[in-house]
């Protein structure tokens, strides 16, 4: 016994003196320089625990005091993936506000929600994924083709509206202390990245020098070189014959050497497998990581870089090289202050009453409202009175959750569709309908959610739903409730003491119908799920999982009662379930169309939705689910829909929800008035409402082209920009970059420049009187343009220069003012290699759109 104490007091002492030891180390004091304290941090570090922390899921270390950190976080509109947040518009909705400052204010409201969160996490002893400091956003590709499905996540087409707006979004997240950042923010995919989705992993994307430097590298240069980014993410393809995170050109020539960037670049997710595996580049997966890292990829999202330590051993990488790209990130870590004090970081003490707050939630509806476009508005149809004796609200995405949130998304404590929105504004005296017509894309007839009525669970409404952290539903539930309808989101309606990462709920009851007939019954999620029917098994989505309705039709007679059996099985993220049906009798689309013949007017919010465009994911080994479209019009059952609720003669407002431009012809042609609302966040609904009944003028504008069709347009894997975009367009777009309306006019007088001779270095200002001669008070986005009429080299059609937002009453003017340097007028020389400006005739604009302003000459000498 004696012997055993003293070997426990021993042990103690040992564990104090280390500790002290410790302390006293230089990578934990405070007082030395980052490189300092990572330098030594590094030298105290085997091979094994250097790739490790070259990973994104980097291991803990306890003997050198190095807590986990998972580098996978996403806050592309919201922190995503993280249970509650606050949901701003898509992101490209961001850039329809043309709105830097706001953007800014956005980006500083996620990071201070990130933050709180990633200390709510410490303070648990956690280190998941989704719960770090290191953020892969801003995205700013440019969005050169609108069949590609992640244009959403982009800020449109320009490269100019996307380096404002990411150099804001950069800022607001990286905080402007003089030490320690906020956040990492990373700008991503670099460099020449937009689809097509489902070859991304192997495709060679090829562009001329001057498409390189004059469209996808500027928001990059300007996120890095003014933003400060301090991470880069390399993309997936290659570019010219070299995978991107195995690219010297892009990431030591122009990235380091050029830009001079100092953070960390870190690879797209499985990136690096796919130099070996897909891109045939090299022989083995121990040159991949090998080559990646040469070039300047220091963090493997994935796993490869395990195949670093053999690299080593073999001699294809050494371990001096490995030090170089781990100091990098390490650094990061110790600029963010997760090595030092709390006390000492100032933003560790970011309570968690921030996230969702009032006044976040205000600024998510500001944000939404600045993003609505309004396309059309004959004979002033809109803003619609909020006395109407009767509305039709019809559409499939008029009462959907999806399209507000678009993706990588949060999920808001509190959420308003456009249903909810126009319920909330007009007078309690309106008769207000709503049926959802149809599917969002298909024909077949459109399921609703199993009413509570026809549910029932011994004399209650609904269905018992029994709650289990296991799939085997067996043992005593976490909770055991009866719900009324199964329209079910566990992210943003959490249980007590479930756990979110896998769980099960088993709902049972019965099902009795009024009317005789063949039904359609069938669950939508994402996870696994069965449905039985008098205990016989009718739906089951549990081996290749679906992401659609999984229904089969059944025969129910009036008054039987049918006992019901759901169970769900949940794993991952997100974590949704509906039980929907069709009943037989009349169809959504002719309920729709009765709707809109008792009404004054319809609302019919349409569009597509992030489970139409989006991501290539992986689904299983064999295949993937491609996220690009190949066609822009508006899906032809909503055509049809539409068109039939124009013959009745009542006036159709169209509400588009959508994160890329949609060629609607027909729509554009025959309906008075169309609002553009893009994926426009939790209160989404609630702007799009303003907005309908004048409570808000609308004030945005497009970041993209509109076009009539893409038959116009180089085929979707050309990357050249011929064509493309509203810069090199020769085209007549449906809607033009930078369009929108408002419930007021404006008028543009008296454009002049101070200076109209300058030489190449010189300056001079543009100024314009704007005038509202409207009768309501307003917001007008005034856009300078600039085009270079005798280069000797191609140069675009037109190129934004200038952006200002302002505000006027009716009557009163003012004086915009833009200020002309170097940089609005130079361009790249492939020769030179580096940026010039040509003497010659430059026409500079100013006007509400690209397709509408007055120029005036300005002549550049030598």
């Amino acid at each position: 016994m004696k012997t055993s104490k003293v070997a426990i007091l021993l042990f103690l002492a040992l564990v104090g003196l280390t500790s002290k030891a410790q302390e006293n180390l230089p990578y934990l004091d405070p007082s030395l320089s980052f490189d300092e304290r990572v330098d030594d941090l590094v030298s105290r570090m085997t091979l094994e625990e250097k790739v490790g922390q070259m990973m994104n899921d980097a291991p803990a270390i306890p003997r050198l005091n190095i807590p986990a950190h998972e580098y996978w976080n996403e806050c592309l509109h919201g922190v995503a993936r993280a249970g509650k947040a606050t949901v701003f518009p898509q992101a490209i909705g961001l850039a329809a506000t043309f709105d830097t400052d706001l953007i800014f204010n956005d980006a500083v409201v996620i990071s201070d929600e990130a933050r709180a969160k990633h200390h709510e996490a410490l303070r648990n002893d956690s280190f998941e994924r989704y719960e770090g400091l290191t953020y892969w956003t801003p995205n700013v590709n440019i969005f050169r083709d609108p069949r590609w499905g992640r244009g959403q996540e982009t800020y449109g087409e320009d490269p100019y509206l996307t380096s404002r707006m990411g150099v804001s979004f950069v800022k607001g997240m990286q905080g402007d202390d003089d030490k320690y950042l906020k956040l990492v923010a990373t700008p991503k995919h670099f460099a020449v990245h937009s689809g097509p989705e489902p070859e991304r992993h192997f495709f060679d994307a090829t562009s001329t020098e001057r498409d390189l430097y004059d469209t996808y590298l500027p928001a990059f240069e300007a996120t890095v070189v003014e933003g400060k980014a301090y991470s880069v993410m390399a993309a997936y393809n290659r570019y010219m014959g070299e995978p991107c995170c195995a690219s010297h050109l892009l990431l030591e020539e122009i990235l380091r050497k050029d830009w001079g960037f100092e953070g960390y670049v870190v690879s797209d997710c499985n990136a690096i497998r796919d130099i070996h595996d897909y891109h045939n580049y090299v022989d083995s997966k121990e040159e991949a990581a090998a080559v990646a890292v040469l070039a300047g990829t220091d963090l493997n999202c994935g796993t490869r870089y395990e195949y670093l330590i053999n690299g080593v051993a073999i001699g294809t990488i050494k371990e001096s090289e490995i030090d170089m790209s781990l100091k990098r990130i390490l650094k990061a870590r110790f600029k963010l202050g997760m090595f030092d004090p709390a006390d000492m970081v100032p933003y560790s003490n970011i309570p968690m009453n921030v996230v969702s707050s009032d006044s976040h939630r205000a600024l998510a509806l500001e944000t939404a409202q600045k993003s609505m476009v309004l396309l059309k508005n004959e004979n002033k149809t809109l803003p619609l009175k909020k006395d109407l004796k009767s509305i039709a609200i019809v559409g499939p995405n008029a009462n959907d959750l999806e399209v507000l949130l678009g993706n990588y998304n949060g999920f808001p404590s509190q959420y308003f569709t456009p249903l909810d929105g126009i319920k909330n504004k007009v007078s309690k005296k309106t008769k207000i309908y709503y049926e959802a017509g149809t599917e969002l894309i298909s024909k077949a007839p459109t399921m609703s959610l199993i009413p509570t009525e026809v549910l029932s669970f011994g004399k209650e409404h609904g269905l018992q739903a029994k709650y289990f952290n296991t799939h085997d539903f067996t043992g005593t539930p976490i909770a055991t409730r009866v719900e009324d309808v199964i329209n079910s989101n566990w992210n943003l309606n959490p249980v007590n003491g479930l756990n979110e990462a896998k769980f099960g709920v088993e709902y049972t009851g019965t099902l009795q119908v009024d009317v005789s007939g063949m039904y359609d019954l069938g669950l939508q999620s994402s996870r696994g799920y069965t449905l039985a029917i008098d205990g016989k098994v009718i739906v089951d989505n549990t081996k290749d999982l679906k992401r659609r309705v999984v229904k089969e039709t059944i025969a129910l007679e009036k008054g039987k009662a049918y006992a019901v059996k759901i169970q769900y099985m949940h794993e991952g993220y997100p974590a949704k379930l509906k039980f929907m049906w069709a009943s037989p009798d009349k169809t959504s689309f002719e309920k729709a169309i009765d709707l809109a013949k008792k009404s004054e007017v319809v609302v019919f919010v349409g569009g597509i939705s992030p489970g139409v465009e989006g991501e290539q994911m992986p689904v299983n080994a064999q295949g993937f689910d491609g996220g690009d479209k190949t066609d822009i019009e508006l899906p032809e059952v909503q055509k049809e829909l539409l068109k039939a609720l124009h013959a009745t003669g009542t006036p159709v407002v169209l509400v588009l929800l959508n994160g890329s431009a949609l060629a609607v012809n027909w729509e554009n042609d025959n309906l008075p008035a169309i609002l553009e609302a893009w994926y426009p966040g939790e209160l989404g609904g609630t702007a799009i409402a303003d907005v309908l009944f004048g409570d808000y003028n609308p004030s945005g504008r497009l970041p993209v082209t509109f076009y009539t069709s893409t038959k116009e347009l180089s085929p979707f894997v050309n990357y050249s920009m011929k064509g493309r975009t509203y810069r090199y367009y020769n085209g007549k777009a449906l809607y033009p970059f930078g369009y929108g309306l408002s419930y007021t006019d404006f008028t543009y007088n008296n454009l002049k420049l101070s200076e109209n001779k300058i030489n190449t270095t010189g300056t001079t200002t543009v100024s314009v009187k704007v005038t509202n001669v409207g009768k309501r008070e307003g917001e007008e986005v005034v856009q300078l343009y600039v085009k270079d009429v005798e280069s000797t080299v191609k140069r675009p059609l037109k190129s934004l220069r200038g952006i200002k937002r302002i505000t006027l009453k009716p009557g009163k003017s003012t004086t915009v003012t833009f200020e002309i340097t170097a940089e609005d007028l130079e361009f790249f020389d492939t020769k030179l290699r580096k940026k010039v400006v040509e003497p010659g005739q430059f026409k500079i604009g100013i006007g509400p759109a690209s397709n509408k302003f007055e120029t005036v000459t300005l002549n550049v000498t030598k």
